[in-house]
């Protein structure tokens, strides 16, 4: 199970997409339950995923290393702006199974939506974790917006040699709607995606396989003939998020959605919990065993709307037949020995990233 903890509700930034801190009355700033109370609700799992969240979680570095000392025999994932990676020690960081650190690309991208200078910090936040010996996962996380290049802004990630994998996600349905997100789709990702599927694919025929997460998750499904979990983050199902408060979440944005509500760490059992899953029309689609249905909160909540669905389903649909049309290729180069499918089939356990964009 991915155990996902909210360290907090607040954050030290205020990107254009999600406004910052959570209002304390739904996250409070401060955990309200013992790590004595997590031990006991964890007991019985012989193979815990944790994951710290936010807010920003080094903003309560404290509750991490308590965590951290207490429960030795987990997994350790953890999602930060990473502006603030002074305040945990080398030895805790060098503990992390995958470290996601948020980053939208380019400076001038990066720094639009996060703010003036976040993108600097992040890029000597990486590069010092190298440095002191992280040789775990470290991933790029990037929110892709309106204004971003998709092509521009993960070949520039790529290209600094600083990760090991990059991932995104669209920043649609939690925020307001785009101007015009069909024309984006159709003049900017669509040819953009393509381009770096193409290019991914040149670098498997000369044996690099570069850690473009959404291309592997997508060939994951096809190389094990294993269909994607619905979804594929595991929320509600292999996934529960824990508010600061003790309450569980099936989603960790959730938090202010009756349906997500599944019960807190003092009485909780998944023999009688409800299950909440994405169901028609997401299921009896040929896409489905790709995506899982992609995200359970847009799937539940439908902010955008019908249309607004049915255009993310679209753009989701081409995504996947772009992977889709190398897998042939693919298995080819693993056959011939030229790449190696280990290399391929990512990522090994959930560390939190949605796979589908």
């Amino acid at each position: 199970m991915l155990y996902i903890l909210h360290t907090t509700g607040q954050c030290n930034l205020n990107c254009k997409y999600c406004g910052g801190s959570f209002p304390q009355k739904l996250v409070p700033w401060k955990i309200e339950y013992s790590i004595e109370d997590l031990k006991n609700f964890i007991e019985g799992d012989s193979e815990p995923i944790i994951a710290f969240y936010g807010g920003e979680p080094l903003l309560n570095a404290k509750f991490i290393r308590n965590v951290m000392d207490e429960i030795k025999d987990a997994k350790y994932v953890i999602q930060t702006n990473a502006t603030l990676i002074e305040n945990l020690e080398k030895e805790y960081w060098l503990k992390f199974n995958a470290i996601l650190l948020s980053i939208d690309g380019r400076r001038k991208i990066t720094d639009y939506y996060r703010g003036r200078g976040v993108y600097d910090k992040v890029i000597k936040a990486a590069k010092k974790l190298r440095r002191i010996g992280y040789n775990g996962d470290l991933i790029a996380r990037m929110t892709v917006s309106e204004k971003s290049k998709i092509y521009a802004e993960v070949k520039h990630l790529e290209s600094l040699k600083l990760f090991n994998h990059i991932h995104w996600q669209l920043n649609v349905v939690w925020s307001e709607k785009w101007k015009n997100f069909n024309e984006w789709c159709k003049n900017n990702y669509i040819p953009g995606f393509t381009k770096i599927v193409e290019e991914w694919l040149r670098n498997a025929e000369k044996g690099e396989v570069i850690g473009i997460a959404p291309i592997l998750g997508i060939l994951k499904v096809e190389i094990t003939g294993i269909s994607m979990e619905s979804p594929p983050c595991g929320s509600g199902k292999t996934s529960i998020s824990i508010c600061s408060n003790g309450k569980i979440y099936a989603c960790p944005i959730a938090v202010d959605s009756k349906w997500a509500e599944i019960g807190d760490i003092y009485n909780y059992d998944w023999r009688t919990v409800k299950r909440i899953s994405i169901r028609d029309p997401c299921i009896k689609c040929q896409y489905y065993k790709y995506c899982g249905g992609r995200c359970l909160y847009t799937y539940m909540e439908k902010l955008w709307g019908e249309e607004g669905f049915k255009s993310i389903c679209k753009i989701t649909k081409k995504t996947i037949r772009e992977v889709v049309k190398i897998t042939r290729r693919v298995i080819e180069l693993i056959e011939e020995g030229i790449i190696v499918e280990e290399e391929v089939v990512y990522p090994k356990f959930n560390n939190t990233i949605e796979i589908i964009p």
